[in-house]
Formats: C-alpha cells, structure tokens, sequence
C-alpha cells in the first residue's frame, strides 16, 4: 500500500519516466529490427557469413551492460547525449535475437515450397517476400518479442548515465534505501515487459501459418 501511495503521490513523475522508458525501448528497438532483420535474412543465403556475424553478436551479449555504457561514453557525439548511448547499447543487446529468430525462420521455410515458387518463375526477391518472409513472420516476431522484453530490462539500468527512464527511480530507491522508491520503478517496468510480451505473443500466433 505505501508503494501505490507513493506511485499516486508522485504520478506525474512515474507517467513521464515511464515514457522515457517506453521511448528507450521503443527507438532502440525498431532500430534492431532495421538492423537485425536484413543481417538475419543475408546470412540465411551466405553461410559464410553466418560464424561472423552470430560470433559479434553473441560477443555483444556477453558485455556486461555498464561496460558497454562505460566503453561508448568517449564517442564524441554518443557521449555528448546520454540518451543517443543508451540508444545504441540497447540497440546493441537487441540483435542476437533478432539475426537468430531471422535466420531460423528463414531456414525453416520448407524447401519444397522454395523450389515450387522457383518453379513458378519467382525471383529471389520476390520468393524472398512472397514465400520465405510470410511463413517465417512468427519466429521473427518471436525473437523480437524476447528483444523488447531484454531492452526493458536493461534500460533501467541506462539511468546509471542520466538517460532517464523508470531506472532512476531504482537508483533513487537504493541510494535512499528505500523500497517504496525502488518498487515505484521496478514495478511499471516489470509490467511494459508483461505487456510487450503478451501483446508481440498474440501478434505472433495470429502470423503464424497454419
């Protein structure tokens, strides 16, 4: 009670970190997939490629967030903007699934139904949009949806570099060692990540074919 008295109390505050966070999450993700989609989709068709791109994006994964931060805020137009780095680190930490979830939805297209539209006088690029994008839209989705939820994870911790976000309040919460403030941010953003999992999860059953 005495965390949701505080939330109440200070509702506009919670509203407009929660908008940051969504910003964040949002910008950094759509970024990703812009990103993430077309590699997946290449490295699906070049196998050589596969080892190299995989191998840079698992590196990614295992810097550890603060690092990362750390590690960027030299870059002169980065650093000069808290916001631009959180960006680009979240952007970062979102590509393994989405070159995976790619590249597995891409390779799980039946090879019969390839070569019947190959048969049928499809171009690569059209057996690319036509065939193998529709029938693997659901496991893309599925590695976006697991994207969005590690970005709203981990942008809390992008408040640690004045990004803003729900993570100031966690920081807030621990430097006062209080739990009402702690919970005040954890709380909102545990419940963007139910949503965006729930919500990406009935997109992506409704894509799936059948």
């Amino acid at each position: 009670m005495n965390v949701l008295r505080f939330m109440l109390e200070n509702r506009t505050q919670v509203l407009e970190l929660t908008l940051e966070h969504l910003w964040l999450v949002g910008l950094s993700t759509a970024f990703a997939v812009l990103i993430g989609v077309p590699l997946g989709i290449v490295i699906s068709h070049r196998k050589s490629l596969y080892k190299p791109v995989l191998a840079s994006a698992n590196i990614i994964q295992t810097i550890p967030s603060l690092a990362l931060f750390g590690f960027l805020l030299p870059v002169p137009w980065l650093g000069d903007r808290s916001d631009r780095l959180a960006i680009l680190a979240l952007t970062l930490y979102a590509l393994l699934p989405i070159i995976r979830n790619t590249y597995t939805g891409i390779r799980g297209v039946d090879s019969a139904v390839v070569e019947a539209g190959r048969g049928m006088g499809l171009t690569e690029s059209q057996l690319l949009f036509q065939v193998e994008l529709p029938l693997a839209v659901s496991v893309i989705l599925s590695g976006i949806r697991v994207a969005i939820v590690i970005s709203v994870g981990l942008a809390t911790i992008a408040a640690a570099i004045g990004a803003g976000g729900l993570g100031e309040f966690i920081f807030r919460g621990l430097a006062m060692v209080d739990d009402r403030v702690i919970l005040a941010g954890a709380i909102p953003a545990a419940v963007l990540a139910l949503v965006a999992d729930l919500g990406v999860g009935w997109l992506e059953r409704r894509l799936r074919p059948r």
